[in-house]
């Protein structure tokens, strides 16, 4: 028997199968230690016994979370506080993290490497606190906004750099160009950039050390093999770029490890177009079949969650979509792992790009791909001064945002104005205010002038980000890959790169078009209650049966979604006045402003310290979600009607408003089930729309894992931008999850 297995020589897809297997174990192990998880499916995997720190911490959505952590790193601070900030610092402290980093190889795996710590757990300090915004926090607090101070990465490198030039040339250009920018600041820049190179060649050159020995013991020909190619591709890339599909693979995993263990970055862009001259050389010299191009694809994405682009146009404004993108589709196909993969869209597209994407979404019963039309995307960019040629260079790379790789910082995804927050301060003043009876027209005044103050704070801390970020802890993962910074001496941050175009996202739209449409048609129209009514209602929570009785009575209105209803009309008029204040002008330091509509995960966090809203919103409950109508916007549900409203309020800019979608996987039952959904997909597009997040998922299947997350530790779901395995979720997150299945089934 044991000569049987050592000789047995394994397919791709049963080494994946293994491999799948070897990252639900993992994440096992990790859930009993850390718990729930309301963040991307991270892939790093515990450290050693003896390795593992246990810390507490809260998550970027406000929730309390436990991590583990590797132990026995040497982390100097240059602070009294016992933090550290700084170039020089951060890059000196991460080194340490990456030489002292375990090593790790899989030998079912094609790719060398994992990481075993969660991102930023190095960091010491929090914020500097000599850089002090306390002007600003009054606004910030009044409008419970997330202000970007302080937000990491969320910007786009530009892989083909690092896989053009190897870990030996970005070396010799850090050097090179530190004997052209001599402040001390620039050397401090060098110094933190060289530091982490170094780091990375030594991470690198262990785990090609590692794999050789393994090798030596390994007693399966097939894996011996495999081990002794592992160790001689990375004590190559060591120092040299990368020359075969398989080396430019393991070349991305290193980097995208080492940036998602510095801050969470997950973007990597148009990764098709990246991999495609590697795959047509690889392919005409005959080194290379399809099912081995897919295999080392679905080994990269098994490292790590990344957010990925396949198809679209390019800086030609011609298709990219090439095989190497179907590839990606088929090793997302064959993973059944949580993925962020992108599926490009678009009038000059490969329609049979987005047909592939339909049926794997169907067939696995998951939530990738998603969809994403970058021709919309593009047009909206254009607005803002910039060529098309320039515009369809951007590339998905985040929950639900582009950006140019290696050209633009953007700090997408971190600047929210919660809309629920600013209306509650309106609807406070609006009483307060004696001279004048309330009305609706008086609420909106007050409402939009309250939406500018926030607006107005919001650049203000924008420029204090961009003024301060590199002091405290610049980007120096993404500024080895980006054009500009390593040359200018100069952190992204502050001005590194050539374009700096800020996201400011807009959150709880449905909250407070709803209450708006509530209040004109139960109260002003209708007459059904008086404000004073209405008032008490809202203080006491909807406290008591009479105040029950008004809740719903406030909440069965025709609501945003509904089609031609009041609440689809207050939709447009927040999503109208929103996008003109923020485009009314820059930053008071001149940084342009992009508006969009998300949320992310923040619906929870965002409606905890807001009170009960005219829409029938109990106090403390979840804020709606993004640009989506709130569950149950429509009896019959209908996937056209909601298509029909977030199309509606697309702010048009560049910058966008996801359609998040939950359908059942029978329709795919149908003969033409796949067709109607790629219809759905093309019409929301064809509208204006931006993107679109899918689950596809049972409603009994999903309301038995929710009962007991234990029993389902392989469903996967789409919860906003990112995917995550359900049982991973905390309860409140499930909840979230199970209510739009209810609502939408």
């Amino acid at each position: 028997m044991a000569t049987r297995i050592e000789s047995e020589t394994l397919t791709y897809e049963q080494r994946l199968v293994s491999l799948r297997e070897t990252k639900i174990k993992s994440n096992l192990e990790k859930q009993a230690l850390t718990g729930c998880l309301n963040s991307d499916d991270l892939a790093f995997i515990l450290p050693p016994e003896d390795r593992r720190e246990i810390v507490h911490a809260i998550s970027g959505s406000g929730v309390p979370i436990t991590d583990v952590i590797m132990s026995g790193i040497d982390i100097k601070s240059n602070h009294p506080n016992g933090g550290f900030y700084g170039p020089k610092a951060c890059g000196e402290n991460y080194a340490s993290l990456l030489k002292g980093h375990p090593t790790y190889i899989d030998p079912m795996s094609s790719l060398a490497g994992a990481y075993m710590t969660n991102f930023g757990s190095f960091r010491k300090g929090g914020w500097k606190p000599e850089l002090d915004f306390s002007h600003l926090r009054a606004d910030q607090e009044l409008y419970q906004l997330l202000s970007g101070i302080g937000a990491p990465q969320h910007f786009c490198q530009d892989l083909s750099l690092g896989l053009e030039l190897g870990w030996g040339k970005i070396l010799e250009k850090i050097r090179h160009y530190r004997t052209v920018n001599t402040s001390q600041d620039a050397q401090d820049f060098y110094d933190g950039l060289e530091a982490i190179v170094l780091g990375m060649q030594d991470w690198i050159s262990r785990n090609a050390q590692l794999a050789r020995e393994m090798a030596e013991t390994e007693p399966r020909p097939q894996f011996k093999l495999n081990l002794l190619e592992m160790a001689e591709i990375n004590e190559r890339l060591v120092t040299a770029p990368p020359r075969t599909f398989r080396e430019a693979c393991q070349w991305i995993v290193w980097y995208q490890m080492a940036a998602r263990m510095y801050n969470g970055s997950g973007s990597l862009g148009k990764l098709d177009l990246i991999l495609q001259p590697f795959y047509e050389r690889d392919k005409a010299a005959g080194i290379l079949t399809d099912e081995e191009a897919t295999f080392h694809i679905a080994c990269l994405l098994l490292r790590d969650t990344a957010y990925i682009q396949v198809g679209g146009p390019d800086g030609d404004i011609k298709d990219v979509t090439s095989p190497v993108s179907f590839l990606t589709l088929e090793a997302v196909h064959l993973l059944r792992i949580p993925c962020n993969v992108a599926v490009a869209v678009g009038k000059d597209t490969d329609p049979a790009l987005l047909r592939r994407g339909v049926e794997i979404i169907f067939e696995d019963r998951k939530s990738a791909p998603k969809f994403i039309s970058m021709d919309n995307l593009a047009r909206g960019f254009v607005r803002n001064g910039y060529p098309m040629e320039l515009a369809t260079q951007r590339a998905y790379a985040g929950c639900h945002w582009c950006a140019l790789p290696g050209r633009e910082y953007t700090l997408n995804d971190c600047v929210k104005i919660n809309f629920g927050a600013v209306f509650q301060v309106a609807f406070e003043d609006l009483f307060a205010d004696s001279g004048d009876e309330p009305s609706v027209d008086r609420l909106w005044e007050l409402t939009t002038y309250h939406l500018e103050r926030a607006v107005d704070a919001i650049a203000k801390g924008l420029d204090f980000q961009v003024a301060h970020m590199h002091e405290v802890f610049p980007e120096l993962m993404l500024d080895l890959l980006c054009h500009g910074p390593i040359e200018r001496g100069v952190d992204a941050s502050h001005g590194g790169v050539e374009f700096m175009n800020l996201c400011v996202d807009g959150s709880a739209l449905a909250t407070v078009a709803d209450s708006f449409a509530a209040l004109e048609q139960r109260v002003e129209q209708e007459k059904r209650l008086t404000w004073a009514e209405l008032k008490d209602a809202i203080d006491t929570d909807w406290a008591g049966t009479e105040g029950e009785r008004v809740r719903l009575m406030m909440k069965s209105i025709p609501r945003y979604g509904s089609g031609g209803s009041l609440g689809d009309a207050w939709a447009q008029k927040v999503e109208d006045v929103f996008t003109e204040l923020v485009k009314a002008k820059p930053t008071p330091e001149g940084h342009n402003m992009i508006p969009g509509l998300f949320s992310w995960a923040s619906t929870i966090s965002l409606g905890k310290d807001l009170r009960a809203t005219p829409n029938g919103r109990h106090a403390g409950d979840p804020i709606s979600h993004g640009a989506s109508p709130d569950p149950g916007f429509r009896k019959d549900g209908a996937p056209s009607a909601m298509a029909v409203a977030v199309a509606s309020v697309n702010p048009g800019w560049g910058n966008s408003a996801p359609m998040q979608i939950d359908l059942d996987p029978g329709l795919a039952s149908d003969a033409d089930g796949v067709e109607n959904v790629m219809n759905l997909i093309t019409a929301h597009f064809d509208l204006g729309g931006t993107l679109i997040n899918m689950n596809i998922l049972d409603k009994e299947q999903i309301l038995a894992a929710h009962k007991d997350p234990s029993l389902y530790p392989d469903l996967i779901v789409r919860v906003t931008g990112f995917s995550a395995y359900f049982n991973r979720l905390s309860p409140e997150f499930r909840q979230l999850v199970v209510d739009r299945i209810i609502a939408e089934a």
